[in-house]
């Protein structure tokens, strides 16, 4: 189960408290939150956790994002596709038919 969690920091800047809120992924794993992301946070700083289970639509759309592009500079698209018309042109080639 992926999970997101919504970092809410206040600080104090003069008389105004500012907040910061950051909403990042995480995995839930033998009773931990495991970030997937980089956190800024201080050793032993206190945050508010908000959790948002992912859909199954949202984890397919994540891994097909996750994935695109992997194929890059792997393959030459243009020998790809004359190599697909020519396949395609060979096969279209039937037999003469004789009466």
């Amino acid at each position: 189960m992926k999970t997101f969690l919504s970092k809410n920091i206040m600080k104090k800047q003069g008389d105004k408290v500012k907040s910061m809120e950051k909403t990042i992924r995480a995995r839930f794993k033998k009773g931990v939150l495991e970030p997937l992301e980089e956190l800024e946070l201080k050793e032993g700083e206190e945050i508010r956790v908000t959790i948002s289970t992912l859909s199954e639509a949202e984890k397919t759309l994540e891994a097909i994002r996750s994935t695109a592009g992997a194929w890059r500079k792997t393959v030459d698209c243009e020998q790809l596709l004359k190599d697909i018309y020519e396949s395609r042109r060979l096969s279209a080639k039937r037999p003469e038919v004789k009466l």
